[in-house]
């Protein structure tokens, strides 16, 4: 890695507090070490880059100006807050971000009190802030005591309907609110001199109810191009209505579009409102994702996300890939599958690479829907298409789709709608931790009527549940896969449709048998090594199907073995509670079978690396093993299991 930054002027700062001493000057000073920093810091851990480098210069403004943790700053999703966590007493620990015990990727309430609303889905942040300014007004109190509550939002979070439903609230309840839309889609050229000085003599002189119509007149001193991403901007975001924009017609002061890396229009302004405002305001700052580092700003995403790299170069570091991710052989299943079918079309919700369906937007764009982040509407879009006759698949991950569960039960479930839920980060996702695991699907889908659910335990197992998938129209089908490279087998040219509610067998033992849901079968396999050393040699299964169970196969392994332990990547709940149930219904307990179910456990799990996530759910090969011999009384000898 390069030498790190020289930061003489962000070495002084050890919190917020310290920059109310600063200068405007200053603090544009501080705005670029705090840039080099923050690449200086993700080019050594990876993560989210572009967009924390786009609202620099707005989280040192709204730092310099606002009083926090009294003044509540709220970032939604909040991937963007690494320059935030810098300046607010955690930049000894930013180079531990996203490791074990290290700094969360995301705003988390209980690592600091600058953090004062956890996030990392979309859209919450207006719900969160008026929640904030109703509970200052009704004599609330926290720790940190109560002031301003400012929602930064991006314009793709502003798509979710949920941020309309709290915009439209907080108008209606007329609470001082602060609204700060950053908005990174539209291309602007450098501040000019004669617009910032403009602006800042505007801010600081005009009564506060002028700003508005100031602001406005004030796009006609921009130069041509800068006037023509102002205007698309309004066109996009605003929308006109009869007397006012759309965000006026919801109760809102609309300030803007102004440029977000211009700190003699940010400082001002912010400081206008803070001495100011009385109801709702929504400030529409237009910034730049990946600004002011060329290898981000030249990348498609704008360095969205990415893996450790060289800061002079940009070029990032990557562990060679062993075998296809498994998003990657969806996405080319589904395509092949797609050349052959023209009613099969996807939907997903603003995660067309991440979920590998950029292959499909590319080549056949008109079956490909990327909805924004609206999980709710993508779901049931799906359901129009299926009732239409189509075979749509959608396409989120398990985490986002959680936000569409009321449509799945209402719209897909209860119409019987062959809708193809393809579930990505299934189970524990690594780096990004509790908020974005897949611990949940089995057991949200699993208790649905109707509803099929499948896990690939493998690649190869992906492939033919895709085409199991397409070729399912009797109802709602899901099927669910971890992040991340499969485990290396050889993979089929194509795959091939599985009879619904069937398992199998992958190696026949006795005594025990470990009956897998999912990927946690290669550590099964690992385990049943083990324990073959041990002389003890388990029957090991794939289950394939968590609804409908393959009652015949589970039944039999039932019968013939001693002890019977489920495992799967998911909370209580889901596939092993199911067959629990079975076995109880089927009497196959009480002749005495010892079942066991190897679950998830009833914690969030922090960030780490998956297998270390994992050894703390106690879903490895040797924690298998530990179960096996201890369901079977096998004692400990010198402190390790026999």
């Amino acid at each position: 890695m390069t030498d790190r930054p020289k930061t003489p002027l962000l070495d002084k700062v050890a919190s917020p507090a310290d920059m109310k001493r600063l200068s405007d000057g200053e603090l544009v000073t501080l705005a670029g070490e705090l840039r080099a920093e923050t690449i200086s810091a993700v080019s050594e851990t990876g993560g989210h880059l572009g967009a924390g480098l786009g609202v620099i210069e707005l989280t040192v403004a709204l730092h310099a100006v606002f009083d926090a943790p009294k003044d509540k700053i709220i970032w939604d999703v909040s991937h963007q807050s690494y320059p935030h966590k810098i300046l607010t007493g955690r930049r000894d620990r930013i180079r531990t971000l996203r490791k074990r015990g290290g700094l969360s990727g995301f705003t988390k309430r209980s690592e600091s009190p600058y953090d004062c609303f956890g996030a990392a889905h979309s859209s919450t942040s207006i719900s969160a802030a008026l929640g904030f300014a109703v509970a200052r007004d009704l004599g609330g109190n926290c720790p940190e005591g109560l002031g301003d509550a400012i929602a930064v939002i991006g314009d793709g979070a502003m798509s979710a309907g949920m941020a309309f439903e709290a915009m439209n609230n907080a108008g209606h309840l007329g609470k001082r609110l602060i609204v700060i839309l950053n908005d990174n889609e539209m291309s602007i050229a450098p501040p000019v001199g004669a617009l910032s000085s403009y602006l800042s003599r505007l801010y600081a002189e005009e009564p506060f109810q002028e700003l508005k119509a100031a602001a406005k007149g004030a796009v006609s001193l921009m130069p041509p191009f800068f006037q023509e991403g102002a205007k698309r901007a309004k066109e996009m975001l605003k929308g006109m209505t009869v007397g006012g924009t759309l965000f006026e017609e919801l109760g809102f002061s609309y300030i803007g579009p102004i440029d977000g890396h211009d700190m003699d229009q940010l400082l001002p302004l912010l400081r206008t409102v803070k001495a100011r405002a009385t109801g709702p305001i929504l400030i529409h700052a237009i910034t730049k994702k990946g600004k002011g580092y060329a290898p981000a700003e030249a990348r498609d995403d704008k360095g969205h996300a990415t893996a450790k790299f060289d800061v002079i170069t940009g070029k990032q570091v990557k562990t060679p890939s062993n075998a296809p991710s498994y998003t990657a052989v969806f996405g080319d299943e589904l395509v092949a599958l797609a050349a052959e079918d023209d009613k099969i079309c996807a939907v997903t919700a603003a995660m067309p690479s991440g979920t590998g369906l950029d292959l499909m937007a590319e080549r056949y764009p008109s079956r490909c829907f990327d909805v924004s982040i609206a999980e709710q509407h993508g779901v049931t879009f799906c359901a129009g298409l299926a009732a239409g006759g189509m075979k749509p698949f959608c396409t989120m991950y398990s985490t986002f789709l959680q936000r569409g569960y009321d449509q799945i039960v209402h719209d897909v479930a209860l119409q019987n709608l062959p809708v193809r839920f393809a579930i990505d980060r299934a189970g524990l996702v690594g780096a990004d931790g509790a908020t974005h695991a897949g611990s949940y699907d089995i057991a949200y889908l699993a208790n649905l009527p109707n509803m099929v659910v499948m896990a690939a335990s493998d690649e190869a197992e992906l492939k033919h549940m895709v085409v199991t998938a397409a070729s399912y129209d009797a109802g709602p089908i899901a099927f669910r896969y971890p992040r991340g490279e499969g485990v290396g087998v050889e993979l089929p040219a194509r795959g091939v449709a599985l009879e619904i509610g069937k398992g199998r067998v992958v190696r026949e033992g006795a005594r025990v048998a470990l009956l897998s849901f999912g990927t946690r079968l290669a550590e099964a396999e690992k385990a049943a090594e083990q324990l073959a050393a041990k002389g003890i040699t388990p029957t090991v299964a794939d289950a394939r199907f968590a609804k409908p169970l393959d009652k015949e196969m589970i039944l039999r392994l039932a019968r013939e073995h001693e002890v019977l332990i489920t495992l799967e990547e998911g909370a209580v709940g889901g596939f092993g509670s199911h067959v629990a149930q079975l076995l109880a219904e089927e009497g196959a307990l009480d002749a005495g079978l010892k079942f066991r179910s190897m679950v998830l456990p009833d914690w969030f799990i922090d960030q780490g690396s998956p297998s270390e996530m994992y050894a703390e759910a106690g879903l490895e090969a040797a924690d298998i093993v530990t179960k096996v011999l201890d369901v079977l009384g096998v004692a400990q000898v010198k402190g390790q299991r026999a």
